[in-house]
């Protein structure tokens, strides 16, 4: 589908979210391809260089989605600059490098340091193992709302690379959804980058969703090559590019009873909650629904099956069923 907003003088804005999982990436580089983290950020710093270098005017972004929050790792607020000014991050310079890559990767590179260090990750975080992506998709939306506004020529165009290594959390699935429609609302593609570990659904369906581009990386050491190829073209030159995507997008959900990924659930009528079993009462906006005996099936050869239990609108019933949802 061509991207008609765009032309080729658009501002590019990319906001990556880096999934800076620990112990993911521990997994990672002892897997039978390898790659650790400083590898990874090694080729993504040049994924970025890149990036910038194709527009003077291209804009980036970086957030770190860790274990139990997340942090900008890339533009740093004015005091964090200043205190590491004062601490003499800075005092190194190099004549072959361009200063601009050179800001980008000493504020990245030192926010991660500061990560690493400075992070007290609650325990029950550590045993569900899974980053705050969730919180990621808020934060680079909130900061993309809030560079559009100052823009007030409307030339900047702005798109979300997630690079993931951890598995789904169900536990974030609502909030995940939720980042997913305002970013489509929003006409933001979310481009997913799978660096390791299965396949994840949310963010295969936030892909799918805001029309962006789904890898899922084979060889992590040719991490570079795959951000170079698949990720770095504009939302403008994708119009005339064949780029890869996923061809069976997992379409499964997560109920908000038991936060379990279902292949079959039951959807609330009012509020659109999902659950893994039927009830008579929504437990999320306490609807109580209505629902009688169907008659019993007969037939030649065929022993009749009585069928109870089954939702179904009556005249004295509240304004909601309960309805079975198939999510294959």
């Amino acid at each position: 589908m061509l991207d008609t907003a765009t032309s080729e003088d658009d501002t590019n804005l990319l906001v990556t979210i880096v999934d800076t999982n620990p112990l993911a990436w521990q997994q990672s580089a002892t897997a039978k391809i390898p790659l650790s983290l400083d590898d990874a950020i090694r080729q993504i710093l040049i994924f970025f260089n890149a990036h910038m270098a194709l527009k003077h005017d291209n804009k980036v972004a970086a957030i770190a989605s860790h274990i139990g929050h997340c942090k900008f790792l890339y533009p740093v607020t004015d005091a964090e600059t200043h205190r590491r000014q004062a601490n003499q991050y800075k005092i190194s310079k190099d004549a072959n490098a361009y200063p601009n890559f050179k800001d980008v990767n000493d504020d990245i590179i030192e926010s991660l340091r500061s990560l690493m260090l400075d992070t007290d990750t609650p325990q029950k975080n550590l045993n569900d193992g899974t980053s705050m992506i969730s919180g990621a998709l808020s934060m680079a939306l909130c900061y993309i709302n809030r560079i559009m506004n100052q823009d007030d020529l409307g030339r900047i165009k702005p798109r979300i690379l997630v690079l993931s290594v951890s598995p789904d959390s169900p536990y974030q699935y609502i909030s995940i959804m939720n980042a997913v429609f305002s970013a489509q609302k929003m006409s933001i593609p979310i481009d997913v980058c799978k660096v390791y570990g299965g396949e994840v659904a949310f963010l295969q369906q936030a892909s799918h969703i805001t029309g962006g581009v789904y890898l899922d990386v084979e060889n992590p050491q040719a991490l570079l090559q795959y951000l170079l190829f698949s990720f770095l073209p504009e939302r403008y030159a994708r119009n005339y590019l064949c780029l890869p995507n996923k061809e069976q997008v997992d379409f499964r959900a997560a109920c908000f009873c038991h936060k379990r990924i279902i292949d079959i659930g039951y959807v609330c009528s009012v509020c659109l909650s999902i659950f893994c079993s039927w009830s008579p009462v929504c437990s999320t906006c306490r609807t109580k629904f209505a629902f009688r005996a169907l008659p019993p099936l007969a037939g030649k050869g065929r022993p009749a099956i009585s069928r109870t239990a089954s939702p179904a609108p009556s005249a004295a019933a509240s304004p909601g069923s309960s309805s079975p949802m198939s999510t294959t």
